[in-house]
């Protein structure tokens, strides 16, 4: 059965290599990016391998909430249903580390835009769908005065790695709170290290093959394996489901990071 599956950060990387991948397979792939140019390239080069599936493309600054709140009305506007949101987007390393109204980039490009569209985009999740979030095996303690941007944060992967174990830690604390009355929600590590423009910018290296993140996205999605695991995350270094940092496990914690959110979104 053909599933309508929206990918984050479509544009490069394991984003742009899953799409492909999902597109020829037959899946209707909706696509995003914040370079219209970049968007206009991937989609033309998805929709050449498509195989009996619709291609869409959707342009929104995630590090803007005006552009997040955009995003998930234009996908409302064309669809009353959605199988999977994959919430790939991410950054690590950028010249311009702190947004308009002050806030970490990392936090919220990797941690509240996607906790904002997956809200938005709960009516059209129904309880068979899932929601992939991409974690990280960087994992470090959240400061909740630097996901608010009260304190800024100096170093890039320590900023990335909380971003990183809070939108673990609300995948979580939304499974637990929706569980069998919506769609699953797991974080997914899809691998260290791998050869992307995060990897290439933050480490000055080539990475390993993108396609190691792509596979497990799929898999994630689409796969038996995964229907009951709600609430779980995936280490693909391992290859198999692991325990993420405690601070994820811990109920009182991942609220706390949920009600940081909430607080943020509502100003």
């Amino acid at each position: 059965m053909q599933k309508t599956i929206l990918v984050t950060g479509s544009t490069d990387g394991i984003g742009l290599e899953t799409a492909k991948m999902l597109a020829s397979m037959g899946q209707q792939v909706l696509l995003h990016g914040r370079n219209p140019a970049k968007l206009e390239r991937a989609e033309k080069e998805v929709s050449e391998l498509a195989n009996g599936g619709c291609v869409e493309s959707y342009v929104a600054d995630l590090s803007r909430m005006s552009d997040v709140e955009a995003l998930a009305k234009a996908v409302a506007e064309k669809h009353t249903r959605l199988d999977v949101l994959i919430n790939n987007a991410g950054i690590l390393k950028t010249s311009e580390p702190i947004t308009q109204e002050g806030l970490d980039v990392r936090f919220v490009v990797n941690t509240v835009a996607p906790y904002l569209l997956t809200q938005r985009l709960l009516p059209l999740l129904g309880f068979s769908a899932r929601v992939i979030n991409l974690s990280s095996a960087a994992q470090s303690p959240v400061n909740l005065e630097a996901l608010t941007g009260r304190i800024r944060l100096s170093d890039d992967l320590d900023a990335y790695a909380q971003s990183k174990l809070a939108i673990t830690m609300w995948s979580r604390a939304l499974a637990l709170s929706i569980k069998d009355k919506g769609p699953a929600f797991i974080a997914v590590n899809p691998g260290s290290l791998l050869g992307t423009k995060m990897v290439k910018e933050g480490f000055g290296m080539a990475g390993k093959e993108i396609r190691i993140g792509a596979d497990i996205l799929i898999r994630a999605a689409l796969s038996d394996e995964f229907e009951a695991a709600s609430g779980r995350y995936f280490d693909n270094d391992s290859g198999q489901f692991a325990s993420p940092h405690p601070d994820a496990l811990n109920k009182k914690k991942s609220e706390e990071v949920v009600q940081a959110i909430e607080a943020l979104l509502a100003k």
